[in-house]
């Protein structure tokens, strides 16, 4: 039994996909997270800043005494994480290598989509991980980073022409390839559920990048005796490095629940 709440970053508001699936898939955890709100997003920026920034929010986690730290960013997942891993003793988990597994064992033609940022495209992070699961898989991935900026901007809903039209014509090409799995490989990118399965049909397999690295620390911390004793639901706290309200208007939408526990302001440029 270990107490101990578990730490979670993301660049903005995305992560917070992943802590709404922590919540269900270990309702009885508690989580600190942090959004840095203030240099969302991170998919445009060069590998050196990535590796800067999620060092730093890593550090500001570590002020706390967290049993492990999942970063809830494709981004820092495929650009950084072997680096954090090997300057931490904190287990690490990210969303890519639990999705890309996911996504292998799902197809069943072979063809699978991978959606994500320009950063986490370039990387071929995904790419490396689902065929060292099986080579013959073919993967076309698509950059959209237009994504980002309209989920944080609540243009999510179907019947909203704004989003229907960015998703055909990000989409389009996976579409005309017929693959039958699509990688949703950005956390804000669930909020797009609707509307992406409904452009790309009922045949295609989404796999929630959030709800992978959920079940696979929830194993993790079962085999390791490392759950909370689970008498209560865990205690959250959220961390921004911007606008404190700003937060709790949108979070709620990724969480689907209202914010009620403390959200406080970071200053993440000074760790």
């Amino acid at each position: 039994m270990d107490n101990r709440p578990i730490g979670v970053f993301d660049s903005g508001l995305g992560g917070l996909t992943c802590v709404r699936e922590l919540e269900r898939v270990l309702p009885g955890e508690s989580v600190i997270y942090f959004g840095d709100t203030g240099r969302v997003p991170y998919g445009g920026r060069s590998r050196e800043t990535i590796t800067k920034y999620a060092r730093q929010d890593v550090a500001f986690l570590r002020s706390h005494d967290l049993k492990a730290i999942v970063i809830a960013c494709g981004t820092v997942s495929s650009a950084a994480i072997e680096l954090l891993r090997a300057e931490e003793a904190l287990p690490i988990f990210g969303v890519v290598e639990p999705t890309a597994r996911r996504a292998v064992e799902l197809t069943k033609n072979g063809r699978i989509g991978l959606i994500a940022t320009r950063a986490t495209i370039a990387s071929g992070a995904y790419e490396q991980f689902m065929h060292r699961a099986d080579r013959a898989v073919q993967i076309r991935s698509v950059p959209c980073p237009l994504f980002v900026p309209l989920v944080e901007n609540g243009r999510t809903q179907r019947g909203d022409i704004v989003i229907e039209t960015v998703v055909a014509d990000y989409l389009a090409p996976l579409k005309e390839a017929g693959v039958d799995t699509l990688v949703l490989g950005c956390t804000h990118y669930p909020l797009l559920r609707e509307v992406i399965g409904a452009y790309m049909g009922p045949d295609v397999r989404l796999v929630d990048s959030g709800a992978e690295v959920a079940h696979e620390l929830a194993d993790y911390l079962a085999r390791r005796d490392q759950l909370s004793d689970g008498g209560a639901p865990g205690h959250h706290h959220w961390f921004v490095s911007d606008s404190q309200q700003g937060f709790r208007d949108l979070a709620s939408h990724f969480l689907g629940r209202p914010v009620t526990e403390p959200v406080d302001k970071v200053d993440i440029e000074s760790y």
